[in-house]
């Protein structure tokens, strides 16, 4: 059985706390709430956290699946270096970003996912993980098609050779592919 890598799951965690977060600070502010600052600063920390962490970083076996439009974010992440790349480093982000938002109700569910990401973070970083940029994978010129010799004529499901139609030509004469007949002599 495999290492689980922590990081994957922190990461989906924070986005959908960022996610929520974003939406209890809309439905704060718009709802007029008391203290609608804290749902006010919920919508900002819920915006810089889906930013933050809509890029995927490369799991070890290298097959991460990247998401829509992630390079350009992927890059911006990359160039803060070392701040966003060390897991120890998100934990105490996310760990911080969550404590306003528990202030005002719309907005303490996302701050619970928060943190539950902030301590998957923190596990992440104890087990030696590090966020790393999906590589793009450069197409190996000359390798496609080698292994074909002929590509198939009648679209899937194939039958079996013995149960295809035989080829007819213009003239109506049906081709018998040659296959080799035995007799018993009984």
């Amino acid at each position: 059985m495999g290492q689980i890598e922590w990081a994957m799951w922190a990461n989906e965690q924070a986005l959908a706390a960022g996610l929520i977060l974003l939406i209890g600070g809309v439905v704060g502010v718009a709802g007029q709430f008391k203290s609608w600052e804290f749902a006010a600063y919920g919508i900002a920390a819920g915006t810089f956290v889906i930013l933050l962490e809509y890029p995927r970083g490369m799991r070890r076996k290298g097959t991460t699946m990247e998401r829509p439009g992630q390079r350009f974010l992927a890059a911006v992440v990359k160039l803060f270096g070392p701040l966003t790349r060390n897991y120890y480093v998100r934990a105490i982000l996310h760990a911080c970003l969550a404590v306003p938002g528990g202030f005002i109700l719309p907005t303490v569910l996302g701050t619970v996912n928060l943190g539950i990401a902030s301590l998957i973070y923190l596990f992440a970083a104890v087990r030696n993980e590090e966020w790393n940029p999906i590589q793009a994978l450069q197409p190996q010129k000359g390798q496609f098609g080698k292994s074909i010799h002929q590509p198939p004529t009648n679209p899937p499901p194939r039958p079996p050779a013995e149960h295809r139609r035989r080829p007819v030509d213009e003239t109506g004469a049906v081709h018998v592919l040659a296959t080799p007949v035995t007799l018993d002599s009984n």
